[in-house]
């Protein structure tokens, strides 16, 4: 069912007048509405302004940009990195930008539309694509595969252990990693997978992202070699789109402390939940990651019923499954957790 609602919190929902739980969306670190966090935000704000009316091509440019991107790069270690307005505006620079004569862009299973350039759709399994990689590295060897995939696709495959993209022969493939669900929340610090990936032994890596799940503001990131990354700071597509906002990407420096005092939090969430949930197995879920999926449309109703609302739609377009998922948020009480766990144990028992 769909909420029509006229205000938002990060733990709690209003509809019809009445408090409900909400467990869904993807602020991870429920940042939205942290008084100090918003405090950061709107000093920003003051400071640069709601909006940046140029390109980053222009003539003036704005130093918290490169300020920014250099702090990225180093935390997530990659050599270089470049900003943009939107985590899926990321995914498309590197997708549009790879598929050229010289390229075959093959999409892992479930991969994310924000990486997608035509409708071809992504392969079923990661035996069928291993086997297709195979036959085309043996057809065409000058044409180099792309492999397109994202981190945490909530069905297991890839984070943490990334099983299957190990069985492909990375040596020889260009690796594009979405990791939207993950920088922010997982790895060291908070930084991710590309350090995990980049020992995997690809020919060449790029991850994106959007930097609105972990890290609350409104832009995309990419992390890559200095060669590519300058490769695509020169395109069209980079520079004919508004950047992201400058006071979105100030606060990220500003909230370091912050990061660090909700990612705590959220474990500890992530934790108690797992610990009071009675039945596991009817659930999908991955290791210090605070999505859980499920496929029992019962359950939903149930939470519902009693004022608790999870992620219920279908994703990305009309036509797709279900996406049923609880998200449990660093904005959450012991409180909300409990409440939680007990009401699925109603429901199962």
């Amino acid at each position: 069912m769909t909420h029509h609602i006229d205000g938002f919190s990060s733990r709690e929902l209003l509809i019809n007048g009445e408090k409900h739980l909400y467990f869904g969306g993807t602020a991870y670190l429920g940042l939205q509405k942290d008084k100090a966090f918003q405090g950061i935000f709107i000093e920003n704000v003051i400071k640069y302004g709601t909006n940046y009316g140029a390109s980053r091509k222009s003539n003036i440019r704005l130093s918290i940009y490169n300020e920014v991107e250099q702090h990225l790069k180093h935390w997530v270690g990659s050599q270089a990195c470049i900003t943009v307005s939107s985590g899926y505006l990321a995914g498309q620079l590197v997708a549009q930008t790879l598929q050229v004569e010289k390229h075959k862009l093959l999409y892992a299973p479930n991969t994310h539309s924000a990486l997608m350039t035509d409708d071809s759709g992504s392969f079923e399994s990661y035996s069928t694509l291993h086997a297709f990689l195979t036959d085309h590295l043996k057809q065409n060897p000058s044409k180099t595969p792309v492999v397109l995939l994202d981190s945490i696709d909530f069905s297991g495959n890839n984070y943490p252990a990334f099983e299957a993209l190990r069985t492909l022969p990375l040596d020889k493939v260009i690796l594009v990693v979405d990791d939207s669900h993950g920088i922010g929340v997982i790895g060291e610090h908070g930084n991710g997978i590309y350090q995990k990936l980049k020992h995997l032994g690809s020919q060449e890596l790029l991850v994106c992202c959007s930097l609105g799940k972990g890290l609350g503001v409104q832009a995309g990131a990419i992390f890559g070699t200095e060669n590519r990354i300058n490769q695509l700071k020169n395109t069209a597509f980079f520079g004919g789109a508004s950047p992201a906002m400058p006071a979105a990407l100030a606060t990220i420096l500003g909230a370091q402390e912050i990061y660090a005092e909700k990612r705590r939090r959220l474990q500890q969430n992530i934790n108690l939940f797992l610990d009071r949930l009675k039945y596991p197995k009817k659930f999908k879920f991955m290791k210090n990651h605070p999505a859980i999926s499920f496929s029992d449309s019962g359950l939903t109703q149930f939470l519902t019923h009693n004022k608790i609302i999870v992620t219920d739609f279908n994703y990305p377009d009309e036509y797709s499954p279900t996406l049923s998922r609880i998200v449990l948020s660093a904005a959450h009480t012991k409180t909300d957790i409990v409440s939680l766990a007990k009401c699925i144990e109603m429901y199962y028992c």
